[in-house]
């Protein structure tokens, strides 16, 4: 039982981390998007273009800081899965709340791109 859960919490972080870096690779194109091809926009567009190269960066830093948190926490099960006493109820609730930081940001993450696609759809950007 305990192997099972200790498999599982190494599975999940690991497709945290994955779905983390996809979301990486997409945001600094979509950045690449924006200082190569609206640089020339009307004037009115500036302070969406603004807007969103700020999300962007942002939201890459929101990332980078969730990644380290999670590495940080693999460390901790690798550490604790050599002690007798096994994973510790601590790494445990930690776990379920590094679940939660990433559900929100990838709900945030979700919501930008959608806003994102439709500003490059009504702009031609």
């Amino acid at each position: 039982m305990v192997q099972t859960d200790l498999a599982q919490l190494t599975s999940e972080t690991a497709e945290w981390r994955q779905i983390l870096r996809n979301y990486r690779e997409e945001f600094q194109e979509c950045k690449k998007l924006l200082q190569d091809n609206c640089r020339e926009s009307p004037r009115d567009q500036l302070v969406d273009i603004e807007h969103f190269d700020n999300q962007f960066h942002i939201q890459l830093v929101n990332i980078h800081d969730l990644k380290q948190a999670i590495k940080q926490h693999e460390r901790r099960v690798d550490f604790e899965k050599a002690r007798p006493d096994g994973v510790g109820n601590d790494t445990y609730t930690e776990h379920e709340r590094l679940l939660d930081a990433f559900l929100v940001l990838e709900n945030r993450l979700q919501q930008l791109r959608s806003e994102f696609r439709d500003f490059i759809n009504a702009t031609n950007c």
